[in-house]
């Protein structure tokens, strides 16, 4: 089928029944697209991380940039009308972004601060493979037990409910410009939004975990006089309950061999075990390009090499779960925290300042793209109904992964061709400076004893709750975050959520997924054009 047929086929904007064909990512039309979002998401992304600290949200930008093109009336423009068409543009540049400033230039930031600026190239080298990894495990393990599509994905819904209220307007675009306004207006006044919208829709039992985590974190200092993030207390947490859900997710694999083969568990199954496979030749064939790249092989014996490469191999895949579980259920990825965690354990066992320098690197690495292809596919999988398994599904995530790609490419090029630049002025994430100080202070003998102490509560909480509540890593997650007013608005959204579905009983839930989608898109939409503003000024 010719563009101008296929594009014709998804011109109504109106229409709720599925195209027979999903828009392809590399269509010229589409291609051009995604490629300007992405240069225009990656150069924010970077900019931003430098000069605030902070990666935003783009992944409505793209979506009105379609959309806004939809109404130029010109044939060229036509497939625009397409909602999935919208899905790539706005898969392409949220990849772009969080993979330019997360995944990318981030780490590359870590051995420049150290004094090692010969690692940066082979260091870009490493972590660009690690992010591409990243986004492709995520798209096969996607739908399956360990991530199911039916879960949260909260920023997912928001660019879904966005996408699908620009379509088809009526009162689920007037339900919609409600949320925004809410979270636009509450960001006004520095209020965490977001956390608000998450909890409307996130599961009850996480979203209790999250809150009472974040509350715990911020008034255990004021009130107890308690600084437990000088007591590693949320650090030990987060270990012992990620490797619980690690073990969890195994056992998800084991059991669902002896189910029936053509059960779909069973096919999810098999191919969350694929995937972890596969994925971790991946992560030892990363880590040992980098062992050899960067040099670092040279200051350790044999045996250290080898359990160098196995620890980055293990962390990489830990904190790739952690960040995705935590995404997934709550909106929020404690990717820096989680990587300071790998690090400290890194340091703990004797590695080298050097080998630390790189194990940072490639931790902070994976997990952003995880996380953030994770949202983009929930988006398409509600665009395209809901429906898994048909082939109309599989391709349109098939085509998003493509758009994601595009993404990630040009993000790869973008930060190969800027770091020098930024790094010349002295202008590298803020969070890197934490991991270098980290590296040469080292770690005492009370920290040590203090991280296993706390792993054990975290276990026992992440056993308690299941592999489908996750509580241990939503608590640690609101531990690791210093923000009791995010506590407080998760608590406000928790309270009228159980409200409106009280009223309203039944037609609660696609109405609040509307509202809290337009709450979160507000929050980030507002986030991301005051955030511009002010790295301009700087």
């Amino acid at each position: 089928m010719s563009i101008d047929t296929e594009a014709t086929a998804l011109a109504p904007l109106h229409d709720d029944i599925p195209p027979a064909l999903h828009p392809k990512a590399l269509a010229p039309a589409n291609l051009v697209l995604t490629l300007v979002l992405s240069v225009f998401g990656a150069i924010v992304g970077i900019q931003m991380l430098a000069s605030l600290g902070i990666t935003p949200s783009t992944s409505l930008i793209g979506a009105l940039a379609a959309m806004t093109l939809a109404r130029v009336p010109l044939a060229m423009f036509r497939g625009f009308r397409s909602v999935h068409a919208q899905n790539l543009a706005q898969t392409s540049i949220s990849s772009a972004t969080f993979g330019a400033a997360n995944s990318l230039f981030l780490p590359i930031g870590i051995p420049f601060l150290f004094g090692l600026p010969e690692m940066v190239v082979p260091m870009l080298v490493g972590v660009s493979l690690a992010m591409l990894l990243d986004a492709w495990l995520l798209y096969r393990m996607f739908d399956t037990p360990a991530f199911p599509a039916k879960n949260p994905w909260p920023l997912g819904i928001a660019a879904a409910e966005a996408i699908k209220a620009g379509d088809g307007g009526g009162k689920q675009a007037w339900l919609l410009l409600g949320g925004l306004a809410t979270g636009a207006l509450g960001a006004v006044f520095k209020l965490p939004m977001s956390a608000f919208g998450v909890a409307l829709i996130g599961g009850l039992g996480a979203m209790t975990a999250f809150g009472i985590g974040l509350l715990v974190r911020g008034y255990a200092l004021p009130l107890t006089g308690i600084d437990i993030g000088a007591l590693y207390l949320p650090h030990g947490m987060m270990i012992g309950a990620g490797i619980v859900a690690l073990a969890q997710v195994g056992r998800v694999v084991l059991k669902k061999h002896g189910v029936t083969a053509g059960a779909p568990d069973a096919r999810g199954a098999r191919a969350l075990g694929r995937s972890l496979r596969l994925g971790g030749i991946g992560y030892l064939a990363i880590m040992v390009l980098l062992a050899v790249g960067t040099g670092v092989y040279h200051g350790m014996s044999p045996g250290m090499l080898v359990g160098f490469v196995l620890y980055g191999t293990l962390a990489a895949f830990v904190h790739e779960l952690i960040v995705g579980i935590a995404a997934m259920h709550s909106g929020w990825f404690p990717a820096f925290a989680v990587a300071l965690i790998s690090l400290l354990i890194g340091i703990l066992i004797g590695f080298p300042p050097e080998a630390l320098v790189v194990l940072a690197g490639f931790s902070a690495a994976t997990g952003p793209a995880f996380a953030d292809m994770g949202y983009d596919l929930k988006a398409g999988h509600l665009l395209r109904g809901e429906t898994s398994g048909t082939a109309f599904e599989t391709a349109g995530r098939r085509e998003q992964m493509i758009a994601g790609m595009v993404g990630f490419a040009v993000a790869i090029v973008v930060v190969a061709c800027s770091w020098r630049l930024f790094f010349a002025n002295h202008q590298t994430a803020p969070i890197n400076a934490a991991y270098v100080a980290a590296i040469k202070a080292g770690i005492s003998g009370d920290t040590a004893r203090n991280l296993a102490l706390w792993a054990v509560p975290g276990a026992l909480l992440q056993l308690a709750g299941g592999a489908r509540q996750q509580l241990g890593v939503l608590f640690a997650t609101g531990l690791l975050i210093a923000s009791p007013l995010a506590g407080w608005m998760v608590a406000a959204g928790i309270a009228c959520r159980l409200l409106v579905q009280r009223v309203l009983g039944s037609a609660a839930r696609e109405r609040l997924e509307v509202f809290a989608g337009g709450v979160i898109a507000g929050d980030a939409l507002y986030s991301f054009f005051s955030g511009a503003v002010k790295s301009l000024r700087k």
